[in-house]
């Protein structure tokens, strides 16, 4: 766990170094990419095991939000991955790069906290550190699509075991 926390202060300490390196990223990308802000709904499915009874993956929805924060790359997310008796909840941090003309792809780091720990979720069944790796299309003047792929580590209980989700939905521009 210690060497979690010294890696994930790396990280950050990096995105931000890199923030104050690049003032004008913003600005020059302005052009790129896409700024909106959304909440989105869409499937979510778990695609991997723990290996203890109730480690099952599962399927289920989802339930996401970006907010931009104006002039950087990086956004708040949320996210809510549930199933029809549990439900994880995962705000997130995001650095955003735009890779073409209102399409992002971004990376992610957040923290998955399970309503009912032991009681599968599609993103396992225990808190746990999240990274994430998505992107984001803007399709119409209000429509963004969004697919994401969330890794938590160590999230299932009595288990040294990560989990993996695959998310896609459509969200509202706001």
């Amino acid at each position: 766990m210690k060497n979690l926390f010294r890696n994930l202060t790396i990280l950050v300490t990096l995105t931000i170094v890199s923030l104050m390196a690049k003032p004008t990223i913003a600005q020059e990308t302005s052009t790129r990419g896409t700024d909106g802000n959304y909440v989105g709904a869409g499937l979510s499915a778990g695609i991997t095991n723990g290996g203890q009874d109730g480690d099952a993956a599962t399927l289920g929805g989802n339930i996401q939000a970006r907010y931009a924060i104006e002039n950087t790359p990086v956004s708040v997310r949320g996210a809510i991955l549930f199933t029809d008796t549990n439900a994880a909840l995962i705000p997130t941090i995001s650095y955003d790069i735009p890779l073409a003309n209102r399409v992002n792809g971004y990376v992610g780091v957040g923290y998955s906290f399970i309503e009912d720990n032991g009681n599968p979720t599609p993103l396992g069944n225990n808190d746990s550190l999240v990274l994430t790796l998505g992107s984001e299309a803007q399709v119409g003047s209000n429509v963004m699509i969004y697919g994401d792929a969330k890794w938590g580590i160590d999230s299932y209980e009595n288990s040294p075991a990560s989990a993996v989700s695959l998310q896609a939905g459509v969200g509202y521009k706001f």
